[in-house]
């Protein structure tokens, strides 16, 4: 998962990358990078890390320039380890073109294959992304007239990475001399919104994963990029939009309402926080119905994510909601940390629970979701140990049992505590006297209430369904061996020996 962000201003926009990139850094913690343009010159500065570590003062004053893209990174394609794959990825033709990416291909390999084959490209690095920038790179140099180049070249080009890639992908990239570029898959699983502001008289462009990087930098919430649809900012502020694919479908990951975005965020037209409201509310229903006999004494979300539906849910079922977890704050998400081991230890320094509200007490522990059950079994046992006399533990999403395929980490099935297990199963494993999922149908329908225009969802690490149809067993298989191996090779050093070929373009010339 990723965040990325661009901007086409009147004024330097160095600070509003950084400043947008600090309010998306929940969807990224392993890497970061800037990219401005100054006429037809790039300015670059990427590095692994946090926001915060990754830029000091001397590279914010080199990334010169009114329009600029950047990027947040957690690795789903490729390696954690590896600094050559940060975005975003810089190819010099033509003119000179700079791309970061929020999704994942599922069909890297095939076209890693004809970009060296026939389109005479060579990949670098294992991130899709880069695969991505070539493949839009080599059709936009298909559709120049006379080294010139054309809206309806750009637009061309988008539609011809529709036709080639597969998966999921939101994208922001910039062609030197010329604008800014944007496009979604046709499915629309991974966000990207459209906000404007007007400085001088003249309106300012934003580009971003989720809505409250807008709002943070003063822009305001235009509208969603549609499925395949393809938009174009000259520097110069002119805007195009067109659809450039012929069969398209919204159908939004569900993941994203469930955790990856924020809760002030509004994304595909649904506020997340009023979802996660209402999935509070579907779960206490299905309390209600279906574990009635539950001697719940008092509810308590496992921060931060789940406050909103734990909230609602106390409220449904007319019982207390207390905070029984203290958050580190400086502790960064254990979902996104590479390395199980690392997961484990980070739970207890990030969460203490407050004994007071535990003794004695049979307590409903509220998370969003449960996909590998560390967290949750090590939470589980805190309770107890603070004193709980029963430890209940309910899941606003449903059961994770597929690995997911478009950019979430989560795809071995081995890894998966729901894959082969029932509830009772489940419980067993974490320690919990009862385990509560979400239905699938409720947290479409939680989502829906919000926004009644999506009907159709990204599902599949909850039902196995691959709304791409292009994911045989064969290519789940492939997928968890290449993790497998790449485990093996970070501990011996993994693919470091990789050469960042565009980490040092700052003062590059590309025209």
């Amino acid at each position: 998962m990723c965040g990325i962000l661009g901007v086409v201003g009147q004024a330097p926009v160095n600070q509003l990358l950084y400043d947008g990139l600090q309010v998306l850094q929940h969807r990224g913690q392993d890497a970061a990078g800037i990219v401005t343009a100054n006429g037809k010159t790039f300015h670059m500065h990427k590095g692994s890390g946090m926001v915060r570590d990754v830029f000091r003062t001397r590279n914010m004053r080199s990334l010169l320039g009114a329009a600029g893209i950047a990027h947040v990174r957690y690795p789903t394609a490729g390696s954690a380890s590896c600094l050559a794959e940060a975005q975003p990825f810089y190819v010099n033709s033509p003119f000179g073109i700079v791309l970061a990416h929020n999704g994942n291909l599922t069909n890297t390999e095939e076209l890693k294959a004809d970009m060296f084959r026939h389109d005479l490209r060579h990949i670098n690095t294992n991130s899709d992304s880069e695969v991505l920038l070539n493949v839009f790179a080599h059709e936009l140099t298909q559709r120049l007239s006379a080294n010139e180049l054309s809206v309806d070249a750009v637009f061309g080009a988008i539609e011809a990475v529709h036709r080639r890639v597969r998966g999921a992908y939101a994208v922001v990239a910039m062609i030197a001399g010329y604008g800014l570029v944007a496009f979604r898959d046709p499915n629309g699983i991974r966000p990207l919104v459209i906000g404007t502001c007007v400085n001088s008289g003249k309106t300012e462009y934003m580009f971003a994963s989720e809505s409250v990087a807008l709002d943070c930098s003063g822009f305001s919430l235009l509208r969603d990029v549609q499925p395949g649809e393809g938009v174009f900012v000259s520097f110069d502020g002119e805007f195009h939009a067109r659809s450039c694919a012929s069969d398209t479908r919204h159908a939004p990951c569900l993941f994203e309402y469930v955790y990856f975005a924020r809760p002030d965020s509004v994304i595909d037209g649904a506020s997340v926080y009023q979802a996660r409201i209402v999935m509070g509310e579907k779960l206490a229903e299905k309390i209600r119905r279906a574990l009635p006999e539950l001697d719940i004494d008092v509810v308590m979300p496992i921060p931060d994510t789940s406050r909103p539906s734990a909230l609602q849910l106390a409220n449904h079922l007319g019982l207390p909601y207390r905070e029984g977890f203290i958050k580190n704050r400086y502790i960064g998400r254990t979902f996104i940390m590479p390395g199980q081991a690392v997961r484990k230890k980070s739970v207890r320094q990030k969460l203490n629970p407050v004994a007071c509200e535990f003794k004695g007490r049979n307590v409903l522990l509220v998370d969003d979701s449960i996909v590998r059950g560390t967290t949750s079994k090590e939470i589980v046992q805190m309770a107890r140990d603070a004193g709980a006399k029963k430890v209940y533990f309910a899941s606003a999403a449903p059961a994770v049992r597929f690995p997911n395929v478009y950019g979430i980490d989560m795809p071995t099935r081995a890894e998966l505590l729901a894959t082969g297990r029932d509830e009772a199963e489940i419980a067993r494993e974490i320690g919990a006297d009862a385990v509560i999922y979400q239905d699938l149908s409720a947290l479409e329908e939680a989502v829906s209430s919000v926004n009644p225009k999506l009907s159709c969802y990204e599902t599949s690490c909850f039902n196995g369904e691959y709304i791409t149809g292009d994911i045989t067993p064969a290519y789940l298989d492939a997928i968890e061996a290449e993790r497998l191996d790449g485990k093996t090779g970070a501990e011996q050093g993994g693919s470091e020996h990789m050469i960042d070929l565009n980490l040092n373009v700052a003062e590059q010339n590309l025209m």
